[in-house]
Order: C-alpha cells, then structure tokens, then sequence
C-alpha cells in the first residue's frame, strides 16, 4: 500500500469526515489498513457484512437485506464509542431510497462524533444524493516496494527446497516486479507460485501472462500479444531509431540519471504504411505488455456510462503500467468531437476531454502510441505540444525502402530473397504502400501454387501490374498530407519518395498539380489551427 494512500485516510478520520467510500478489490490489505490507522488514533475497529453481521452482535435484523443493512446504519448512530465501522460490499444497498435516505441521516449525526464510516467496495456506485456527504478514496494497486517485499518473501521461504532457482540478481529481480505491476498482492503471490512450479524459478514472461487474464475479464481493453520486431518493419528508419534510443526508457536505470518516461507517439500517414506495425513492434522492443484500446467499446447506451469506461481502462492501463497503451484509428473513435453537443448530448466530447485531458496529465509510465490516417479528423488541441513526444509522419516507401519490404514478405513465407529479383520488384511497385506490395506477394504466390510449381519473380510482377495502387486512387489526399505534415510532423523516414523528389525538383506538371490542388483543398475544408 503507498504511504499516501494511508495518509489520506488517516487524515479523513482525523478530519471527522463522516462516511468514506474506499474503492478496491483487496479487502483484506484495506482492511489491514484501517487497522493501522485506528491504531494511531485509538479508535475501535468494527466490520460489518451481509453475511456476517455486525462484529461482536448477535443479528438483530433476520429479514431480509435492505433490513440488515438498515439495522447496521441503526447500529452505528447507538454506538457510543469512537470507532472506524466498515461495511463491507455495501454498493448494493445504495439503490434502496431507505438506505440512502439513512446514510444521510448517518452523516449528519456522525459529523459532531468520533465515529467514521468506511464503505469497502471494488466498485464505485455512488448515488446523487450522496456525492456531497460522501469522500471517495482509491486505494491503488501494490507499487514496486510491496511487491519488491514479496518477492524476496517468496525466495526466503523456498531457500531450501530442491531443484529451484531463487537466486535473482539485480535485473531479473527488477523485470520480475515490473512485470507483476497491476496485479493484487493476492494475484501475484498465486503467479509467483505458478511461476515457481512450471519454470522451477520466478519468470517474467509467466507473471506477465497473468495480466492477460486480467484485460479479458474487462472488455474495454484487449491484451495483445506479437511477435513482430523492428526488424519485420520495411523503412521509418527514424521511428526505428527513435525507438531503439529509448528501449531502457522504463528502467530504474533511466530514473537514476533523471530522464522521464516516454509519453507517446502519433504516427499519421498513408494507410497500409506500417503505422500499426510499428504499434505492435515497440512493446515487443521495450518488453512490455500491448493493450489495445478500441474507443468503440467505451460508448454505451445508459448516461455517464461511457465516461466511466474511459475512466476505467485509463485506470486499468496505469494498474498494468508500465505498458503500451495502443489506439488505432484515432480519428474514427472521436469523429464528431465538434458536433457532440447536438448529435449526443456531448458524450463524445466528454469522453474525449478525459482523454486529452489524461495524455497531457499522467504520471503512471504508460506509452500511448496513436495512429491515425485522415488529420482532417482529428480536433486541433490533440496536436498540441504536451499530449505526444512526436508526431511522425508516414509516407508511402521510397523504392529502397520497397526493395526492404520485398525481402521482409517473402523471407516470412519461406522463401530466399536473393532468388528474386527485388529491385525490379521495386521499381514495378511505385506509388505501392507496404499492404499493397505483401498482397503481390501473396497473389504472386496463389498464382503459382494454382499451378503447382514454385513462386517467380515473373508471378509477383503480373500482381503488380494488376494493382491500381491507392496512391493513384486517392493520389490529392496523399498530396494534401505530406502538405500538411511538411511544416506539422517529423519524418518517419529519412528517405523519400519518387514523387516528393519530382514535387521539390520542380517535377512532372501532374505532380504540381496534384500538390497545389491539395494545399488549396487543406485551406478551403480542413482549417487545421498552425
């Protein structure tokens, strides 16, 4: 438990705060806190559950449980000495008119007394009438020192048992706790155990399996596992880099010589570009959990339901930090942010305030990485300095960069790049996004396996001069990005295309064309702020 945390209530107490609503899944280390703070005051502790009772008293209520929890508030207000009385999974009783209308009158009677009432839920159901008379504590989730304890708890107690390693030095015992971050003290003594009988020592990569389990049971964010490394991207050699120089970023390594945890990074570009790959690949090069976060999953019918669901996985993602918080499509989730007043009542906006408000605001190590296609989409104040470490911004690849991806498709599906002539594969690809040179590749191999034979050069190229490119397709656009990126962004590659080299060379009449008519359409519809 932070220190923090027990300080907030103990001064709460102190304060005479009448009723105190602790939100936490650990009802045992809440409890174990509450002790400790009635301790230091000198206070009695008293627990009360449906099922048990008040502690100490016979059950005067054997009615039913709108009774029994109305004889535990009737207890409370008799009770003449100063004690913490904790009610126990008591959000339930919150809906009754009688229960709420009793609480009030708890909190107006208790407020001239030495008596605080301390509601332990896992969940938060705090009716209108008593957001005012009511405090909210989180309790949050074990931090490193806790668990760090745990640990050497656990290597202490099976010291003498045969064929395990509880040895760990320095590192391995640091990645260990790190990857046991967001899970309860109870989850993770359960994993270390697991771990201690599968793999005979304590094994990162099992503690981090527990977490899946745990963004399951949730629905809003989906734990993602790849195996997609840097070296299965084609080209954004500066987002490579970028990342590379920042793989120690989450260290304690990296806190000692006083640099800050990475915040995040929006890639905006040509779509089937490698955006979302590169997504993928950054938790696999920082060995950190991926969740994936859908936006589509926090609207839901019922008011003020939506923003608690944001509210949530922003919750559970700093409980699983440090991690990577992935959000594709950024653009899709929040479209319709201006119009939000008349279209839903302002939902949407809401929601996306929460959003921005947290990527400005954070503190817990979670790296957001955004992608997005469509900038006309996106509200302005997302681009503001402060939300993301960098915009990049992907452009279709450059013919090296295509001759990269080539080898990359056709190394991943068994076969030797030098067979093939690849830069002639390349130069056929102009204007192809990385999507559309895997899909030749796959067409070029259903040609030949149709025919039983093995896959040429020749079947790839036919593929190519059978794909009208998107670049053709949506080619003012395209235009009207790297527009708007050139004076916005930072490069994702340092190479460049065939067609920017045209554009700044003075090029083709088509290609000037095709750049002023997307400035001016930028100018006329989007009106992004500078």
């Amino acid at each position: 438990m932070r220190q923090g945390a027990k300080e907030a209530l103990e001064v709460l107490v102190r304060a005479r705060y009448s009723l105190v609503y602790v939100v936490s899944w650990e009802e045992q280390r809440v409890l174990s806190v509450v002790e400790e703070v009635a301790e230091r005051l000198r206070k009695k502790v008293i627990r009360w559950s449906v099922t048990e009772g008040m502690e100490g008293e016979a059950d005067a209520a054997p009615g039913d449980e709108e009774a029994r929890a109305l004889a535990a508030l009737d207890y409370v207000i008799k009770s003449y000495e100063p004690a913490l009385f904790v009610l126990l999974d008591f959000h339930p009783y919150l809906k009754s008119p009688k229960v709420v209308r009793r609480l009030r009158e708890v909190a107006r009677e208790l407020k001239a007394t030495h008596k605080t009432v301390v509601l332990v839920s896992p969940v938060l159901e705090l009716p209108r009438e008593l957001e005012k008379d009511i405090t909210v504590l989180d309790f949050e989730l074990p931090g490193m020192e806790e668990l760090a304890g745990l640990v050497e708890g656990i290597l202490v107690s099976v010291r003498q048992s045969a064929g395990l390693q509880v040895e760990l030095d320095e590192q391995q015992r640091e990645e260990v706790v790190k990857a046991a971050l967001g899970l309860t003290l109870t989850e993770a003594e359960n994993v270390f155990a697991k771990s201690l009988v599968m793999a005979r020592r304590l094994d990162a990569d099992i503690v981090r399996s527990e977490k899946e389990q745990i963004i399951r049971k949730t629905g809003i964010l989906e734990f993602y596992r790849t195996d997609a490394g840097l070296e299965d991207v084609g080209g954004l050699g500066l987002v490579k880099e970028w990342v590379r120089k920042r793989r120690k970023a989450f260290s304690e390594e990296a806190r000692a010589y006083g640099l800050p945890a990475p915040r995040g990074v929006l890639l905006l570009g040509v779509q089937g570009c490698g955006k979302s790959l590169c997504a993928k690949t950054v938790a696999r090069e920082w060995r950190l959990p991926l969740l994936r976060f859908d936006v589509g999953r926090i609207f839901a019918g019922i008011v003020g339901e939506s923003e608690a669901n944001m509210r949530r996985a922003i919750q559970l993602a700093e409980g699983i930090s440090p991690c990577v918080l992935w959000v594709d499509e950024l653009e899709k989730g929040f479209a319709g942010t201006q119009s939000s007043a008349a279209s839903d009542a302002g939902t949407t906006a809401r929601v996306f305030g929460t959003f921005i408000t947290w990527l400005q605001e954070k503190e817990k190590p979670v790296f957001v990485i955004a992608t997005a296609n469509d900038i006309r989409q996106l509200p302005a104040e997302l681009l503001r300095k402060g939300r993301f470490d960098e915009i990049f911004f992907v452009d279709l690849p450059s013919r090296g960069e295509r001759e990269e991806i080539f080898r990359i498709h056709l190394r991943k599906r068994g076969r030797d790049p030098e067979r093939f002539d690849v830069e002639l594969l390349a130069r056929a690809a102009k204007g192809f996004s990385g999507a559309e040179i895997e899909q030749a590749v796959i067409g070029g191999m259903f040609d030949a396996f149709d025919e039983g034979r093995e896959v040429t050069t020749g079947d790839i190229l036919r593929n190519i001069e059978q794909t009208y490119p998107l670049s053709r397709t949506m080619s003012a656009q395209i235009g009207m990005l790297r527009e708007w990126a050139r004076t916005r962004a930072r490069r994702a590659s340092a190479e460049v295309t065939e067609e920017v080299e045209e554009a700044q060379r003075g090029g083709t009449l088509e290609a000037i064309e095709t750049m002023m008519g997307a400035m001016e359409e930028e100018r006329v519809t989007v009106g992004v702020d500078e």
